[in-house]
């Protein structure tokens, strides 16, 4: 099959250079690697064109999570698998983009996603949050599984994913518009169409942030404008139950092993998410400036 790569980029950081090496050690042939740039000020632009990236830009204010992957596809259609990384996503082993790839043998997969590690160095609550959303056993979800694990049968990640062009055609592409989750919208598309997505546990990479409370809290009230803009995602799948407490019990249990002084920020965290949270689900009930106040992803307020 063939293979077209497509990142997603403003001012990548000293890490992009160690995700384009990684890049080269990968055993599975690229067909078209392209950068999607809004604007970098730094050396992103440059190390890509060095790696054979072809480049289009779109400036600091052109970027839209669904609307610039669906441009990026429109303008390097020609592949059988459209793969997209972001750009602190580091491929953790040369076999990373054979494994994904490997999921498409199964003509009913419409879309697949790989396992996330937590970067060297990385918090002890970011560690958990790696190992607690993304297990070491692959897994393949349809519709009819929507009974078992409501929202979270479309639960995927914009950081390493890997599309069927034709399934992706299908349902319309990537959504325009969207504050986050556009890679959820497509996946909630693709299998009320019937077709089925997988996680790949075998295709990993190293991704993972530490989020100061407020950013949490941002992120948050984010993912609450996303479900308050898309009802039909928790009418067509219902809503992830005890999965939240279940999170919690567990984070509680990591960090107590691990370092106890943390566990008032764990506190702190949960507080600050379901906040967060609460609020974007209302956020046409705030003043316009709040809105843009309170989101991570400003710039979708313009």
């Amino acid at each position: 099959m063939k293979v077209n790569l497509y990142i997603p980029t403003l001012n990548a950081g000293p890490r992009f250079a160690e995700l384009l090496g990684a890049l080269e050690q990968q055993t599975y042939p690229i067909a078209v690697r392209v950068l999607v740039d809004s604007g970098s000020k730094d050396h992103t632009v440059e190390l890509a064109r060095e790696k054979g990236f072809g480049v289009i830009g779109l400036g600091p204010e052109g970027f839209d999570h669904g609307g610039t992957r669906q441009w990026a596809i429109a303008n390097f259609p020609d592949a059988d698998i459209y793969v997209f990384l972001t750009q602190d996503a580091i491929p953790a082993h040369p076999a990373m983009l054979a494994n994904i790839v490997a999921a498409f043998a199964d003509g009913k997969i419409g879309m697949a996603y790989g396992r996330q590690l937590p970067h060297k160095g990385a918090t002890v609550m970011e560690a958990h949050a790696r190992l607690f959303n993304y297990p070491a056993e692959n897994q393949v979800r349809g519709l009819a599984d929507a009974p078992t694990y409501g929202i979270k049968t479309i639960s995927c990640s914009n950081s390493f994913a890997a599309y069927r062009r034709t399934a992706l055609e299908e349902v319309g592409g990537f959504p325009s518009g969207t504050i986050m989750g556009e890679d959820v919208i497509v996946a909630g598309k693709l299998l009320l169409q019937g077709w089925k997505m997988a996680y790949v546990s075998d295709a990993c990479v190293y991704h993972s942030h530490d989020y100061r409370i407020r950013e949490e809290f941002e992120r948050y009230f984010d993912i609450g404008v996303f479900h308050s803009d898309n009802p039909w995602i928790f009418e067509s799948f219902g809503r992830a139950g005890g999965e939240g407490f279940r999170y919690a019990k567990s984070e509680i249990r990591y960090v107590a092993r691990r370092n106890p002084f943390l566990l008032p920020r764990v506190f702190c965290s949960f507080a600050a998410k379901w906040l967060g949270y609460k609020l974007g689900l209302a956020y046409r009930n705030l003043p316009a400036r709040w809105r843009r106040t309170f989101s991570m992803y400003k710039g979708y307020w313009n």
